[in-house]
């Protein structure tokens, strides 16, 4: 199974390593491979996340996921959207934007496209984060049976019976972060505005076409709207899979997702090189196809059914990276540690899940013990 699931992985990370050489030499492999396991390292709860929600769609979709969805992944967030976000900003135009991503240059040297792409971080780290933010909120205001940090997650659950919490608290973090972008302050509210907008317009949409394709009478209640949403966002345990529009608008919140998990990974990635070459390699063809192979080992050995504080872990970690991403609009923070701090919640949060499986076998075997023994 492993094999199976990675093995394209592996021939592709072979076959980046070996264009990186050809393009730049040994120094050019260091550096695709330091960006692949920045972006692997940055994204084991986006593997998480991602896997919760495919393996409620069928398979086509799921395989929809893996060809068409890696090529938005690699070709869309790691190539064109910095070639998008720097033209917008100086105002070039497709060519103009590409001729200056080949002529590199130093991030800290004004006009070059590393410059640009950096200086562009604050509207990008709050779009991306409040996105997260809102992923992370929704998830810790439902009420659930089953809690990892429960003295943190049960107050949060509580809070989350007040009507409109999430969006409460996501408006206000965005202010807070606002308050930390100088003289880009409203730049920064629009794009942060437009991060919320975006969640609920995906997951909204999603509750819509799942309700119109279980239920043709043409009513729709709002209270069965509001529990679609929660389903889209959330999926759980169930036989039925998504079809049709429902899946497409699974798929649809899906790539959304890998973008907002991206936005950090990309931004950082200048931060060791400002070749967009070696960046597309690093981030694109190693890391992101082995976070989509990873979400598919998760699905296929069941291990968030096995391991059940995984989510609880995986949405601890997109908190504190929306958290990351919202303090960096006023603050630089080493991507090493935004990495280590997804490593660590999903590797508690596992070894959490074997204690608990440990004590549940325990507690199965002293009973049929106490049964034998009447």
């Amino acid at each position: 199974m492993f094999v199976k699931t990675f093995g394209w992985s592996m021939v592709i990370t072979v076959a980046a390593l070996i264009l990186a050489f050809i393009y730049g030499g040994p120094s050019a492999v260091i550096l695709c491979a330091i960006l692949g396991v920045l972006e692997i390292s940055l994204s084991f709860d986006n593997a998480v996340v991602n896997a919760r929600i495919l393996e409620k769609m069928n398979a086509f979709w799921q395989k929809i996921f893996l060809t068409v969805g890696i090529l938005i992944a690699v070709l869309g967030m790691r190539i064109l959207f910095p070639l998008l976000i720097v033209g917008v900003t100086a105002k070039l135009n497709p060519v103009e934007a590409v001729d200056l991503a080949l002529q590199k240059g130093d991030i800290h040297t004004p006009g070059t496209y590393a410059y640009l792409l950096h200086d562009a971080h604050p509207q990008i780290a709050a779009f991306g984060g409040i996105f997260l933010l809102m992923l992370f909120l929704d998830f810790m205001f439902e009420d659930r049976e089953i809690h990892w940090l429960a003295f943190l997650e049960k107050p949060l659950a509580w809070i989350g019976k007040l009507n409109g919490a999430s969006l409460v608290v996501g408006l206000v973090g965005l202010v807070i972060a606002a308050q930390f972008a100088g003289d880009k302050q409203g730049q920064v509210l629009v794009s942060g505005i437009l991060g919320m907008v975006t969640y609920f317009l995906v997951t909204g949409l999603g509750a819509l076409f799942e309700v119109d394709d279980e239920d043709e009478d043409g009513e729709v209640e709002p209270e069965e709207v509001a529990a679609k949403a929660e389903k889209i966002a959330h999926p759980k345990g169930g036989a039925g899979k998504a079809v049709g529009r429902a899946a497409f608008l699974l798929f649809l919140y899906l790539e959304v997702i890998d973008a907002s998990f991206s936005f950090d990974g990309v931004i950082g990635a200048f931060a060791i090189t400002s070749d967009p070459i070696i960046i597309a390699l690093g981030l694109g063809l190693i890391g992101a196809i082995f976070v989509r192979s990873l979400t598919v080992y998760l699905v296929r050995q069941g291990t968030l059914d096995e391991f059940v504080y995984l989510d609880h872990g995986a949405h601890w970690a997109i908190g504190a990276l929306s958290v990351i991403l919202l303090i960096t609009i006023g603050t630089q923070i080493n991507e090493v540690v935004t990495g280590l701090i997804g490593v660590v919640f999903i590797l508690a949060a596992f070894l959490s899940s074997i204690g608990r499986n440990k004590r549940l076998a325990a507690g199965t075997e002293n009973l049929k013990e106490v049964h034998v023994s009447n």
